[in-house]
């Protein structure tokens, strides 16, 4: 069994959010028939729940398909509005773990870079501050563990552009395992049938927000996926 055969886990649910753990390399979200996280969590609140129409949620974040970890999904267009806010103006705490190649120094700092989208392709490169459509692109960083030629290390995103963390690892020499498209040139995890089967070593590890309606701070932790632990010796959860 795939991990995108696995049952749903569910982190954190209640009347307004789900939040779940989502496998790479599964979209989180995709046309009709093609398989997709927000389709899964449709399925299962129509089941359980025994809603005979159709289930509204709402989608105020997204992961890159061949990345794990913690998505909050909103189930009414309320909560949906009030989180997808707190993601616009960046009050959201994301944290993410990554397992990079080579030795990370110093062990923990901040990395700012500008960033741009390539025009017409998935995947972000180096760009100027003077340039056009260039973004800052912020974050923070700590070394948790060095391995045998890898480092694992702690993420936490100040700014959201697109491919950020696995750019800027890339950029100082320590491409995300498995990230081809950023240089790795290590395999990571299962062997996918496809190249865009394929997963990497990085893992949104913890999401911490406001509930949109009781208002008080809300931090959802997912485990990371099983085929990390033999790089990890089992040493984390």
């Amino acid at each position: 069994m795939s991990d995108t055969d696995a049952p749903l886990h569910i982190l954190y649910e209640d009347h307004h959010l789900i939040i779940v753990n989502k496998p790479a390399p599964l979209l989180t979200q995709a046309p009709p028939g093609v398989p997709n996280l927000e389709e899964l969590v449709k399925a299962y609140i129509k089941e359980k729940y025994a809603k005979p129409g159709g289930v509204y949620l709402g989608v105020p974040h997204r992961l890159d398909r061949p990345v794990s970890g913690v998505v909050c999904f909103a189930r009414n267009t309320k909560a949906a509005q009030r989180v997808h806010a707190q993601f616009a103006d960046h009050s959201v705490r994301k944290v993410y773990w990554a397992l990079v190649e080579g030795a990370v120094a110093p062990d923990a700092g901040v990395w700012d870079d500008w960033i741009r989208k390539v025009e017409n392709e998935p995947r972000a490169e180096r760009a100027t501050e003077a340039e056009l459509r260039a973004k800052l692109a912020t974050l923070e960083y700590r070394v948790l563990k060095s391995l045998p030629d890898v480092t694992q290390i702690e993420l936490a995103p100040l700014t959201g552009r697109m491919h950020q963390l696995r750019a800027q690892t890339a950029w100082r020499g320590h491409p995300v395992l498995g990230d081809a498209l950023y240089g790795s040139t290590r395999a990571f995890g299962p062997l996918g049938e496809l190249p865009r089967d394929q997963v990497i070593a990085l893992h949104a590890r913890r999401l911490t927000i406001t509930h949109p309606f009781t208002k008080q701070e809300l931090t959802v932790e997912a485990p990371v996926p099983d085929y990390w632990q033999p790089l990890l010796n089992d040493s984390v959860a």
